[in-house]
Formats: structure tokens, C-alpha cells, sequence
């Protein structure tokens, strides 16, 4: 419960205190300009990085009570990874403001994403779990290696930033000396957290993404939980464990791999109709699997496999749409500076109960239909069987197997049409998008505009 509510509560929090400075559009005077607001994300990722990379290391070395212990390393766990999370996406809007920026961004981002991935599969090769020496041994190189490199990473960033903006800010720190009027040094209210929400509250376009947001961390949390139990229960019979825990690896890896796709196609076509097609597409598949049924094995394998890396797929996509949210929140309010972190944390806390609730739903679905308890420790020999019965009085009852295989179709079903509503009202794309885009380049070159002619 206590960290149920902290990981809730970290995202908003972490992201006012980072970015409530840049809410108004001026602060007694003092201009804080877009270089400083990159380097102070990357001074934030230079400090938290590494901590982020101790706090995994502490799981694994007994220095509390394992109580104490587990729920001290969760929460700290979880607050270091929302800081980087928050900064990370954060560049992603601070850095670029053009599409085609972005998508490139984001494509290196997934690129070397994929590749930290494998620690999955080097993750097996040392597992033993009857002596966790070599585990523990394994999981310190990499909190170390991670450690080391949040460090170099950072720090090359800055001073590549540093050495090829420092040219631009000496011209534009030259050119703020021949303003014809000098703005006066007045003191702004500074916008408190509740003005901010009901700026928040009458953003259209950032209630119908989270809306549909909302639904597609429902269903990624959902596949994450579920599919071991799908593995089980509709495929161990066909495919040895082996490949089960491969195929789960995979699982991990190939989101990654399938974003590159994803974004070479949001550079032809915008991330708008992408985001629009997967869903169709989502829709199709599960409508196809449950016309053809559970016995079609390789289907099945395909279906559970392309339903998962999609999914996550479709969530690494949508950190785009928030940098265009960040940018038309900009617009629509006038601020200083674009509130990245702020609208990343907050966009998490309004979806954060799909996260929570995705275990619970299912669980609740597979109990209702089938009697299925996963919590109960042997659940199978009250009602149901992982096999279908053969009885013909009791050929109705349905089966495990077939719950698993109900629960699979009809959670993507679900979301689809929800999600293809709430997208379809979703206008930031196209037109309005240029339009927008176009508005927040011009407000940080507006002030060249007053320099005298010389």
C-alpha cells in the first residue's frame, strides 16, 4: 500500500518541483533560456543516474530486515527511475520541436534501448536458484557498469551542448544589449498547483490522450502480468519450457526493435495515423484469433506474441504525442519555458490506474469465468481443470484453457474500440499540429524582433 501510493504520487511531484519555475511567463525578471533548461536536465540525470543504478544494486546485498528492506528498495527504486524517466523524456520535447527531430530521437533512443535490453538473456546464463552468488555477482557489474555509465554519458552530452551552442549564446547574450526597451524588472505572480490543473482540466487534446493513455498502460500491464500465465496454460503443452522462457526474453527485447519500424513509418506518415492504425490493427487481430479459436497453435503463438510487442510498442510511440502536448501547452498558456517534466508526471499520474488495476481486472475476469484463483495454492482441483473435460454432462463448464483464451481476445477487443473513440476526438495532428509548432518557434524568436537596427 505504502508504495502503491508513493509510486502514484512521485511522477506529479518530481515533475512541479523540477518544472514549476517555468509556468508563468516571467519570474522577477529573470530569463531562463532554453540551453539552460537542457543542461539542467542533464545535471539531473548526471546526479540521479547513478543512483538509480545503487538502488538496483540494493536488492541484492542483505543490510535490513527483508521486509524493511524490500519496501526502503522499492520506493527508492522507484523514485530514482521517475527522476530519469522524467528528465530523459523531458530532453525528448527540450531538445527538438520539429516531428522529424523527435522521431530521430526517439529512434536512437530505442535503438540503444534494445541493446540494454540483452542483459535479459546474459540475466539466464547466470541464474541458479539454489546459490544466487553468481546472480549477485552479476546484477553488481551491471548496477557499476550502468552507474559509470549514466556518468560519461551525461557528461559527454553537456559538453558537446555546451561547445556547440556556446557560439549562439554569445550572439544572442550580445544582442539582448540593443533592446530598444529594456523590460522592467516586475515580480509575476507565480501560478500555484491548483491554477495549474484547471489550466490542465481545460486542455482538450490532453484529456482525450489521457483517456485513451489510460486504457493502453491497462493493456501493457495487462499483457506484462498475463503472460506467463498464457504461456501455461494454452501453450506449455506444444512448447517446451525452454523456449517459453525465451520466448519471454523476447518479449522484452523485441518492442525495441519493433519501434525502429514503427518510427521510420511516423516519419512517412505522423505519429497520429501510426498510433491510428495500430489500434485497427490491434482490433483486427484479436477479431481474426477468435473467429479461428484456441486450437490453431500457430496463430495462437503469433497472436500472443505480436499482441504484447505491439502494445508496447504503441506506448514507447506516445512519448511524441506528449512533447506535441508540451508544445500546445506552451502555446495555449504563454509560459516561459515549455513544462516538460511537469506534463510527463502528470500525464503518469492520471494513468497510473491502469497499471494498478490491470492485475486486478484479470484476475477478477479469469475468477468469474472459469473459478480460476491464482491465488489460491491449488485452485485447480475445486472447479476446473487445465484440461477440457470430456463428460458430456459437464461439457458446458467452461475450462481454464478456455478462460485464458476469452481473456486473451476480448481484453484487446475492449480497448481497441475505446481507444479508437477517444483517439478519433484527439485533433492535435496535422493542421493544428503545424500550426502549433509553428506558434512555439515563433515565441522564442519573437524577441529578436525588438533589436535596433544598426
Amino acid at each position: 500500500t505504502i508504495f502503491l501510493i508513493w509510486n502514484s504520487l512521485n511522477d506529479p511531484l518530481f515533475g512541479w518541483l523540477s518544472d514549476r519555475a517555468f509556468l508563468s511567463t516571467q519570474q522577477s525578471g529573470i530569463e531562463i533560456s532554453s540551453p539552460e533548461v537542457v543542461l539542467k536536465r542533464l545535471r539531473a540525470l548526471n546526479h540521479n543516474g547513478p543512483l538509480f543504478a545503487l538502488s538496483f544494486l540494493a536488492f541484492w546485498i542483505a543490510w535490513a530486515h527483508p521486509g524493511l528492506q524490500f519496501l526502503i528498495c522499492l520506493c527508492l527504486y522507484d523514485s530514482f527511475l521517475t527522476m530519469v524517466d522524467l528528465n530523459q523524456n523531458a530532453l525528448l520535447a527540450d531538445l527538438a520541436v520539429s516531428a522529424k527531430d523527435r522521431t530521430g530521437l526517439n529512434f536512437y533512443s530505442s535503438l540503444f534501448s534494445a541493446i540494454g535490453s540483452l542483459s535479459v538473456f546474459m540475466s539466464y546464463a547466470v541464474w541458479n536458484k539454489e546459490d544466487f552468488f553468481s546472480f549477485r555477482i552479476f546484477c553488481m557489474a551491471l548496477a557499476l557498469s550502468s552507474a559509470v555509465g549514466f556518468i560519461v554519458a551525461t557528461w559527454l552530452l553537456r559538453q558537446r551542448f555546451q561547445s556547440e551552442g556556446q557560439v549562439k549564446w554569445d550572439e544572442r547574450a550580445a544582442l539582448k544589449e540593443l533592446y530598444i526597451d529594456k523590460p522592467s524588472v516586475q515580480q509575476v505572480k507565480r501560478i500555484t498547483l491548483s491554477e495549474y490543473l484547471k489550466q490542465l482540466s481545460r486542455h482538450r487534446n490532453f484529456l482525450w490522450f489521457v483517456s485513451m493513455n489510460l486504457i493502453q498502460v491497462f493493456h501493457c500491464h495487462f499483457n506484462s502480468n498475463f503472460f506467463p500465465l498464457f504461456l501455461e496454460h494454452l501453450l506449455s503443452d506444444r512448447i517446451s519450457l525452454s523456449m517459453g522462457s525465451f520466448l519471454l526474453g523476447v518479449s522484452y527485447v523485441a518492442p525495441h526493435l519493433n519501434n525502429l519500424y514503427f518510427l521510420s513509418l511516423c516519419r512517412r506518415w505522423g505519429v497520429y495515423a501510426v498510433v491510428r492504425g495500430l489500434f485497427f490493427l490491434k482490433l483486427l487481430l484479436s477479431v481474426i484469433m477468435l473467429l479461428a479459436g484456441p486450437d490453431w497453435i500457430y496463430l495462437l503463438c503469433f497472436f500472443i506474441a505480436s499482441n504484447r510487442v505491439f502494445t508496447e510498442g504503441t506506448c514507447r510511440l506516445l512519448n511524441l504525442v506528449i512533447t506535441d502536448l508540451v508544445d500546445e501547452d506552451l502555446v495555449l498558456n504563454q509560459r516561459q519555458q515549455a513544462a516538460s517534466a511537469l506534463l510527463f508526471g502528470m500525464v503518469a499520474l492520471v494513468t497510473k490506474p491502469g497499471q494498478t488495476f490491470a492485475p486486478l481486472i484479470g484476475t477478477w475476469l479469469l475468477c468469474a469465468y472459469t473459478g480460476y484463483d491464482i491465488f489460491q495454492q491449488d485452485p485447480l482441483n475445486k472447479m476446473v481443470s487445465a484440461q477440457p473435460k470430456l463428460a458430456s454432462h459437464v461439457a458446458w463448464e467452461p475450462t481454464l484453457r478456455q478462460g485464458c483464451f476469452y481473456l486473451l481476445v476480448f481484453v484487446p477487443i475492449t480497448c481497441a474500440l475505446l481507444q479508437i473513440f477517444s483517439w478519433s476526438q484527439f485533433n492535435l495532428h496535422g493542421r493544428r499540429l503545424q500550426t502549433v509548432k509553428s506558434q512555439r518557434q515563433n515565441l522564442t524568436e519573437n524577441w529578436s524582433q525588438e533589436i535596433k537596427t544598426i
